[in-house]
Parts: structure tokens; sequence; C-alpha cells
């Protein structure tokens, strides 16, 4: 009787223990909301060096129940598409989410383009030099089809660009012992080209034309600072 009494307080206080650590480890301080406001429709010029909004491109409405995805995920997203004096157009989009977490993480293109039918031909993990310092990104290839979608991006988790996949997990994880809900921010170009070299040349100025005409701190804001 003795004994089963011992192991059942032994029991809850174990039980007690769990619940305080699990309590304790929970993130609960976001980081969104210790940071400035920001708003990416006037972040991100309309026009810069040779390119501009396409205003021909009438933008595609999305049902409101894809919508209502959308707007649990992410707090800002904007969609572009850009051309430029040679006719060269190139996709825009951002995604900003304040809650990083398992249930409300940044959604990866390559996951994102495959559910909707695109065969993945390349995935490849990359730096990208620009004249403020080296980005973190991805180089895809999406083909459905007729289309052939070469793709750059970056995410950025907690004010920091990190390679999109275990990079990204781990630098949620490691803000989130620390008891920080961290930010996040996924920039995606795109183009529609045969040439996927080409694209990409393409992407490279355009991503280096709009770093340079955005201000100090929107330009940290949408890479998350740069390795030298």
């Amino acid at each position: 009787m003795k004994r089963s009494y011992v192991a059942s307080w032994v029991l809850g206080g174990l039980m007690l223990l769990s619940a305080l650590l699990s309590h304790a480890l929970t993130p609960s301080r976001r980081m969104a909301d210790h940071q400035q406001k920001f708003n990416l429709e006037t972040m991100i010029p309309a026009q810069f060096g040779d390119w501009r909004i396409d205003t021909s491109i009438v933008p595609l409405q999305v049902d409101p129940e894809t919508q209502a995805k959308l707007d649990q995920l992410y707090n800002q997203t904007l969609s572009r598409t850009y051309v430029n004096r040679a006719g060269q157009r190139v996709m825009l989009s951002l995604a900003y989410g304040g809650d990083q977490d398992d249930n409300t993480g940044l959604h990866r293109p390559e996951v994102c383009y495959a559910a909707q039918g695109f065969e993945l031909k390349r995935n490849l993990g990359t730096d990208l030099r620009t004249a403020y310092g080296s980005l973190p990104i991805r180089r895809l290839l999406a083909v459905s089809g007729a289309r052939n979608e070469p793709i750059t991006y970056w995410v950025t988790v907690g004010g920091q660009a990190v390679q999109a996949g275990w990079a990204q997990k781990w630098q949620q994880m490691k803000l989130g012992l620390s008891g920080t809900i961290p930010d996040g921010m996924l920039v995606r170009v795109s183009t529609l080209d045969t040439d996927s070299a080409a694209a990409y040349q393409v992407q490279d100025g355009f991503i280096d034309a709009m770093l340079a005409a955005l201000e100090p701190q929107a330009r940290a804001r949408l890479t998350g600072g740069f390795k030298l």
C-alpha cells in the first residue's frame, strides 16, 4: 500500500514537471510584435532599373477558400509581373508570415508546384552573389506540359536568410527554444523560358536591380542580411 502511495506521488510529480517544462519551452514572444511595421505593396517599387510593373497582365482572382487558407498562413502577400524594355517578363511573389511554427510556416515552392501537378526537373541549393553580399537561394525548374518555369527563391526566418529545408527548420527550432516565435519571408522570382540558364541570368539581374532600389531597412527586411 505504502509502495503504491509513493509511486503515485512520483508519477504525479513527473507529470507536473513535464507540464511545467512543456509550458516553459512553448514559445510565447512573437518577434513580429516587436518590429517596425511595413507594407509589401509600398516597400517594393513599381519601377526600378529597367523594370516596371506589366500593366497588361491581369492578376488572377483567388477563390475564397484558397484566400482563407492564405490568410491563415500569411499576414501579407504580393504578386506582380514586371517587364523590361526588351520585353522580358519576371514574376515576383512575396509572402510574409508573423508566426513560423509547424502549422503556419512558409510553404516552400517545390511543395506548392508539385501539388499543382508540376514536375520538378531541378532543385538545387546554392548562393547568389549580389552587390550587398551572398544569399542562400534555391534554383528550381518546374515543368507542366509545354510550360517551362525556372524559379529562384529564398526564405528568411527570424530576420535571417537560411537555406530552405533543414536549415529553415533548425532556425525556427533554435528561436523557439529561446521562447521566440519567429517571423518569416519567402521571396520568389520566376520566368517562362525553355532556356533555363538564360532565365536564371535574367532573374539574377532583376534581383540585383530590385535590391538596389530598396531602402537599407527594406533590403534587410527582404533578405535578412547577407553573408559577406
